[in-house]
């Protein structure tokens, strides 16, 4: 059915909770302090603390191995920390003596690998939750009401009798959605959903996620490595590096003011072009006619320091004559919307996005502007 038709099933979530389950009927707070996971002499997670609040979707992002996954387990109960606390609603949760069972936290849980029965039909794999003994006060119209609404909201109606061997990633990935929403969670986690997914489903299934979110109002942390899904669903996202928090903002603070190299670089793309700082005028090593800077602004003392500027793929642009850096087209690739090119200034290879009236040819000479200064300079 249609999200407008989904919609008009919402009061279904109003169900009554089965008597036995104490937290409140509003949404989590989660509070992570100072939590740290040591495997042997491999620290998974390192004094990792952040607050996550009421209704919030979290994206924690960072390449394989940076303990985003390890966090995620922390929360969820199937970790526990060497040190530090997990709280929920300000209960204890987590930490080095206390771990409360992941099936008395009352959350949802969505894995990588889908994890349904095959034996089991859409509706059975979606009950399967509602006969455990947590909800055992629930009566078997409220089971029935609460499969039909988790269904009504991820479209799966007409696919209730189906075996998990007849439907395809799509809709196995809902299937999982809905099963783990059906006991109306207040806390959501989801470990890299979308990852068995081609490109076309994952922006399908971005947005059923978040139609999900809008429904249920659940708090949502969002484990990936792919930067566009955090960018795209996210109200914050946590970039984490080698069991650390390199940054944690909005997509827009995360992509356009990162405040590390790393996040620079694994986020928004950025160039790192070389060179020095003056007060807040840049002047690259490498520019061609030193007599204007080749950027302006305020930035990260972290840049200062390592003396680069960050230049986005989308802010440089491409001449074949004027000031800036002078390189030459290494590699060109046609994206439709706009063409990516690799351009080699010195020993430096920058990636640069330019529309696609500026056409260039690899072995091309040009120079790159940072897109500001052009305009500053122009001004």
């Amino acid at each position: 059915k249609s999200g407008q038709k989904n919609l008009g099933r919402l009061p279904l979530w109003r169900l009554p909770r089965p008597r036995h389950c104490k937290r409140k009927e509003s949404n989590m707070s989660v509070s992570i302090k100072n939590v740290t996971k040591m495997y042997g002499d491999a620290r998974a997670l390192d004094n990792v603390s952040v607050e996550i609040a009421d209704g919030e979707f979290i994206a924690i992002l960072g390449p394989s191995g940076c303990g985003k996954t390890t966090l995620l387990r922390t929360i969820s109960g199937f970790v526990r920390p060497t040190g530090g606390t997990v709280e929920v609603d300000g209960r204890l949760f987590s930490s080095d003596k206390v771990q409360v069972p992941v099936e008395q936290r009352g959350l949802g849980m969505v894995f990588q690998s889908f994890a349904l029965w095959p034996h089991m039909t859409v509706r059975q794999n979606i009950e399967f939750p509602l006969k455990s003994r947590r909800n055992q006060a629930l009566t078997p119209q409220q089971r029935r009401q609460a499969v039909e609404a988790a269904m009504a909201s991820t479209g799966l109606e007409k696919l209730q009798d189906r075996l998990p061997g007849e439907l395809s990633g799509g809709q196995r990935q809902r299937v999982a959605l809905a099963r783990a929403i059906v006991e109306k969670p207040a806390l959501l986690l989801m470990d890299e959903p979308l990852s068995a997914l081609d490109a076309e489903l994952k922006i399908s299934m971005r947005k059923e996620i978040q139609d999900i979110h809008k429904l249920t109002g659940a708090s949502i942390v969002y484990v990936t490595h792919d930067q566009s899904e955090a960018l795209a669903m996210a109200d914050r996202i946590i970039i984490m590096k080698e069991g650390r928090i390199e940054q944690v903002g909005t997509p827009e603070e995360i992509y356009y003011r990162p405040k590390t190299l790393f996040a620079a670089t694994f986020v928004s793309k950025c160039n790192l072009v070389r060179g020095r700082w003056e007060g807040d005028c840049f002047w690259a090593d490498a520019a061609a006619g030193q007599n204007q800077p080749f950027a302006r602004g305020p930035v990260e003392s972290c840049f200062r320091e390592a003396g680069v500027c960050p230049v986005r793929p989308e802010e440089f642009t491409m001449t074949r004559i004027g000031m800036g850096l002078e390189g030459r087209v290494v590699n060109r690739q046609w994206g439709g919307r706009d063409i990516h090119y690799k351009v080699e200034c010195g020993t430096e290879l920058f990636t640069v996005y330019a529309g696609l009236f500026d056409n260039y040819a690899e072995g091309d000479r040009v120079v790159l502007q940072r897109r500001e200064a052009a305009r500053e300079i122009a001004i």
